[in-house]
């Protein structure tokens, strides 16, 4: 198992170094300068372009970028956002902002989505059925901006029912209501998601032989239902889970800026409109990392799960 781990690590590292490769590239092919000011004359941004080695070839680039990660460990100054900060300093108070609108989406998601998949597949090809079923077709298919503009619209502005955008406040009741609307709309997706899968794991289930044996044994329909199929149900549920959190966390990006919510995803947005490129691409490795580490996650516990997985590759290794 250890080996395992250090295997898919190491695979991680790799694939880490590959993003920050190909966003560094991306990031100054992007038409316009860092130093675009309509107050610094030419020479002034000459000079600067040239102390950050910006006027020499993109390759000579590439190696002073890693040079100075790997030497003085500097990632870099915000230049448009924050002048001057380092870029890990300016993202340091939107992180844990970013993390709690993330994990509380994940937190509503997970038993709402056990609660309407359970009711799904118990009454399978009734009412409640069909309007689940409805609901978690739009939820998949509409992009969690789209809600969330519709919920600030809507709750917010025509109804008043919650702030239209986000209030940094030491009142924690105003400060967690302006929070509602923008968990509520990452949170439907992830919903539908849980839904959706566990109404086919559970359907399968209750249709299985060891069901039937278990109805015939005594036991009643409700505790069959909970001590058997729910449970053997809810097993795979942590490999879809897990991930969700990274889907979440994409479509947060959008969402923090919807609400004005100070974020990592609002100032990355932020970031790459003025072509803050040392900001842009620390805000890129924070979610590059948490998507990276949520794929460890899944590895490791499809290896606990199911020992083939390890032994696989343990073979293949």
């Amino acid at each position: 198992m250890g080996r395992y781990i250090l295997k898919r690590f190491g695979m991680i590292l790799l694939t880490m170094f590959i993003i920050i490769s190909l966003g560094f590239f991306v990031l100054r092919l992007m038409p316009g300068s860092v130093y675009d000011d309509p107050n610094l004359s030419p020479e002034i941004v000459a000079a600067l372009e040239a102390k950050a080695h910006l006027d020499e070839p993109l390759i000579v680039q590439y190696f002073y970028f890693w040079r100075n990660i790997i030497v003085d460990g500097d990632w870099g100054v915000s230049v448009k956002i924050e002048p001057s900060v380092p870029v890990f300093q300016v993202l340091r108070n939107r992180i844990p902002v970013t993390m709690a609108l993330n994990i509380a989406s994940l937190l509503v998601s997970i038993p709402l989505g056990i609660i309407t998949g359970t009711l799904a597949a118990l009454k399978k090809s009734k009412l409640p059925d069909h309007v689940l079923s409805l609901m978690v077709v739009l939820f998949i298919s509409v992009p969690s901006f789209v809600f969330a503009s519709l919920l600030q619209y809507f709750a917010a502005g025509q109804f008043g029912w919650f702030p239209v955008v986000f209030q940094n406040t030491t009142d924690m009741a105003v400060k967690i209501s302006s929070m509602v609307l923008p968990v509520l709309a990452l949170a439907l997706h992830p919903i539908a998601s849980i839904c959706r899968y566990l109404r086919g794991e559970l359907i399968e289930t209750l249709s299985s032989e060891f069901m039937l044996l278990a109805r015939t044994k005594g036991l009643s329909h409700y505790k069959a239902i909970v001590c058997h199929a729910f449970r053997n149900s809810m097993v795979p549920m942590a490999n879809v889970v897990i991930p969700m959190f990274t889907n979440i966390m994409g479509g947060s990006l959008v969402v923090e800026k919807i609400f004005s919510i100070p974020g990592v995803g609002g100032i990355m947005t932020n970031a790459v409109s003025v072509n803050d490129h040392s900001l842009t691409m620390a805000a890129l490795i924070f979610y590059s990392a948490i998507s990276l580490f949520t794929i460890l996650l899944v590895d490791i516990s499809y290896g606990i799960i199911d020992p083939r997985v390890r032994l696989g590759g343990k073979k293949n290794g």
